[in-house]
């Protein structure tokens, strides 16, 4: 696993909590939400990626 996995989770979060709060502040609660979501579908989607590439290689390691 690379660092480069840790800071674009990082990155994600920090862009998400920014737009969350400028949202808020501006009114848009259901947009708020929605970009929230979104941030945490996209974060998932990356970690499932890394989880998949992970249990292949132990599928690999012990010829499953």
């Amino acid at each position: 696993m690379d660092i480069e996995l840790v800071f674009k989770i990082a990155a994600i979060g920090i862009i998400v909590a920014v737009l969350n709060q400028l949202l808020i502040r501006s009114g848009r609660e259901d947009q708020a939400m929605m970009t929230t979501l979104a941030g945490l579908v996209v974060a998932l989607s990356i970690l499932v990626k890394q989880i998949s590439t992970l249990f292949a290689t132990i599928r690999s390691l012990f010829a499953l």
